[in-house]
């Protein structure tokens, strides 16, 4: 835990450093994979709100195909839930027995979202946003760091002393830096280098 540091998207607590009475700041890298990633410049893209809404419903279509071949492969039982939420397809795997899609701190349902990213590419043309959860693990993972953010956001307030949670991904970084951002007084930045990266 460190008093105002300022540097410029299983589960270890993430490091998180939140500083009293300033304004958020927040390192867009965090997000670059999993907010903001570029177009292709050559893709053109739908028109209006329906076209951006019927290129998603496509991704998670796209996914959705992906997905069921990959859980015959591996030879897993699972549902498939498809949505949109804040302009991005979202894809669930809903199912028992579940837990090795998931892996150590998610790495292993991180590197099954890229690699659905990476399908529904080939097949739109466009680069990816989608959000992949496997038996509720995001949503969990979300509520936790959220609770964890403002308890120690408190913490801070409080001491007037900076704390510094573990490392943590991209995911997981945005979470706490989304939730900081509503709290008076109190700000979070990121620091360090992947896989050691965390919220200062």
């Amino acid at each position: 835990m460190t008093p105002n540091v300022s540097e410029p998207e299983d589960n270890p607590t993430p490091d998180a450093v939140l500083t009293p009475a300033k304004p958020v700041v927040i390192d867009p890298t965090d997000f670059a994979d999993v907010d903001e990633p570029a177009e292709p410049d050559d893709v053109d893209e739908p028109a209006g709100e329906e076209g951006g809404n019927a290129l998603l419903i496509q991704e998670g279509d796209v996914a959705a195909d992906y997905l069921e071949r990959f859980l015959d492969i591996v030879d897993f039982d699972g549902d498939i839930d498809l949505d949109v939420e804040n302009d991005r397809a979202v894809v669930a795997i809903i199912g028992t027995g579940l837990k090795s899609l998931i892996g150590p701190r998610g790495e292993t349902l991180d590197a099954l979202q890229e690699l659905t990213r990476l399908a529904v590419a080939q097949k739109t043309g466009s680069r990816s946003r989608l959000m992949l959860d496997v038996s509720g693990h995001r949503q969990a993972r979300r509520a936790e760091l959220s609770a964890l953010a403002h308890d120690t956001a408190k913490q801070v307030l409080d001491s007037g002393a900076s704390s510094r949670l573990a490392p943590m991904n991209p995911f997981e970084r945005k979470v706490v830096h989304d939730s900081i951002a509503g709290i008076d007084g109190v700000d979070s930045e990121s620091e360090g280098e992947e896989p050691n990266r965390r919220v200062v």
